[in-house]
């Protein structure tokens, strides 16, 4: 008699990653790739490459992960500058987590209007909490607060006239 689940045991499979935790493990590989291209600088494709060959069993979405690495690594000055003012200080004084977080939450503010602001926030906060300094987390979460209001103006508008919460996940 043949087993229901083609000869595998059920114990043994493995779930597909809901899609907000494998965007969520794409932006920890993404800050990860980021923070090392800081301390030791590569070609982004050789960087996204390196990195998915490393995670490709993984949970991660590895297109997010490719976009937002890509998008990040050509972008890097311009989103800088979108966030630098923002900053209680210099820029090349931020810690490499701190500046890896802040880029990434600034390139999805930018560039990915299908995710809602206040998931880009939570995940810098997240992400700061699991990789940065004690008090990271504030000092993300204030900077990317503030840009939100900059870059998502409409939306952080609309969001907080209706005292509405966003119900997905990003």
């Amino acid at each position: 008699m043949a087993e229901r689940d083609g000869g595998e045991s059920r114990g043994r499979r493995k779930r597909p990653p809901r899609p907000a935790q494998a965007r969520q493990q794409a932006r920890r590989l993404a800050v990860q790739a980021l923070y090392q291209d800081q301390l030791n600088p590569a070609a982004v494709h050789e960087l996204v490459a390196e990195f998915r060959a490393h995670h490709e069993r993984d949970d991660a979405d590895l297109e997010y992960f490719a976009a937002a690495v890509t998008g990040v690594g050509r972008s890097a000055p311009e989103l800088d500058a979108l966030f630098a003012p923002l900053l209680d200080r210099a820029l090349d004084e931020l810690d490499p987590v701190e500046r890896a977080i802040l880029r990434l939450g600034t390139w999805e503010l930018r560039e990915r209007l299908d995710v809602p602001y206040r998931v880009v926030i939570d995940q810098g906060i997240t992400l700061a909490q699991l990789f940065g300094a004690s008090e990271s987390h504030r000092f993300v979460n204030a900077v990317l607060d503030a840009l939100a209001r900059r870059l998502r103006r409409a939306e952080v508008s609309a969001r907080r006239s209706s005292g509405g919460s966003d119900s997905s996940a990003g």
